[in-house]
């Protein structure tokens, strides 16, 4: 093999994830922005892999003429149990495997590959080795050290962070050197839509999970006033079903009519939600790299968001309001937000899409991913 071609054919690339629909979250977003880019750029072909639920048949349609091979999973939702999974990634003949998401079924169908191809395989932890992370059900996590995530580890060719803070967490995790570990951030799709007049709106759209900081989100909104200034927050997003039933419960409590709690949004409901909202807002307490902050500044809308996003050119761009992870410290960057004057609201929302064109195009992006899977088809990392 030599430039990432076999037998003059393109590059075969298996994306591998746990969940291959929108109950995967970001790394689902991130594993469909990464296949349609490299389609685009061309001399790879890439193949989706995952276990299938019941939104998989019709998120299916979004990866348009690439290849999804998907199979039920079986057992906790939790870990993935998919059996039928790893003969169908056998028999793909891929030159190189990419696992996306870590601690369920799918590294151990990674590591398996790994080792019965001797081919290149890669892994992208997508946030999951960061402390708060790791620091949570640590028993569970235990386990799956001991029984297959650190096979998994050790097979691995090459890691990938999405931020040299998450490269760190990488080193600490595996032991991987630095030589094996490649920073590439995600990328988005720049929203060429005519622009819209923009609501009163401050938008969360994400899951639905304590890391995401969503309860000192809605005390801070209260403590700022800002629906008395006449804003709204609206909350979007799906979750675990303690999760959403608990925030639901807080919003109940509060009986704020400023506060709407919207549930799962797509498609063009969550573009024409983007366009619209003045700023999102992500107080996180853990990330990898948000997708939402990503397709925030792709629609040009400014973010309030902590330093844990891992987005610190947001702050040093002009795109982004650094928020704190206390209410008081969310209360204040709110009140900020909503006192900006037109002026520095346009700057902001100029450098956000600004980011999105540059730093996270699809170009961009898919050309580093382009040369890294080469390398890798040609031994570089073997």
């Amino acid at each position: 093999m030599t430039g990432g071609e076999k037998n003059g054919r393109a590059l075969r690339l298996g994306l591998l994830t746990a969940r291959v629909s929108r109950l995967g979250g970001g790394v689902f977003e991130a594993v469909l922005a990464q296949a349609q880019a490299l389609n685009a750029h061309g001399g790879i072909t890439p193949i989706v892999f995952g276990a299938a639920d019941e939104f998989t048949a019709e998120d299916k349609k979004r990866l348009g003429p690439i290849e999804l091979v998907s199979v039920p999973s079986r057992g906790p939702a939790a870990f993935g149990y998919a059996p039928g999974l790893l003969p169908l990634i056998r028999a793909a003949d891929l030159d190189v495997l990419h696992l996306h998401g870590i601690w369920q079924y799918v590294s151990l169908c990674g590591a398996r590959w790994a080792e019965e191809t001797k081919r290149p395989y890669l892994i992208s932890p997508h946030g999951m080795l960061d402390p708060w992370i790791t620091a949570r059900g640590r028993w569970k996590k235990a386990l799956a050290r001991t029984g297959y995530e650190r096979r998994s580890w050790r097979d691995a060719s090459l890691f990938h962070a999405l931020t040299e803070a998450e490269a760190k967490d990488i080193a600490r995790e595996t032991g991987a050197e630095k030589s094996r570990i490649a920073v590439v951030p995600n990328y988005v799709a720049a929203d060429t839509a005519p622009p819209v007049p923009r609501a009163p709106l401050v938008l969360y759209i994400g899951r639905i999970h304590p890391k995401k900081n969503l309860e000192a989100l809605v005390d801070a909104w209260r403590a700022a006033q800002a629906g008395e200034a006449g804003y709204r927050l609206a909350i979007a997003g799906w979750g675990e079903p303690a999760h959403v039933a608990a925030l639901q419960a807080k919003l109940a409590a509060l009986a704020d009519p400023a506060i709407a709690f919207l549930g799962p949004i797509y498609g063009a409901q969550k573009q024409t939600l983007l366009r619209e909202a003045r700023f999102m807002v992500l107080p996180s307490l853990s990330e990898g790299l948000p997708m939402a902050i990503l397709e925030a500044w792709a629609a040009a809308t400014p973010c309030l968001m902590s330093a844990a996003c891992n987005l610190p050119e947001g702050f040093t761009q002009g795109a982004a309001l650094e928020t704190g992870i206390d209410t008081a410290s969310i209360a204040a960057a709110l009140r900020r937000a909503l006192a900006l004057p037109a002026s520095d609201w346009q700057a902001m929302s100029a450098a956000a899409r600004a980011l999105a064109q540059s730093r996270f195009s699809p170009e961009a992006v898919a050309a580093q991913w382009a040369a890294i899977y080469h390398r890798l088809a040609g031994g570089e990392y073997m």
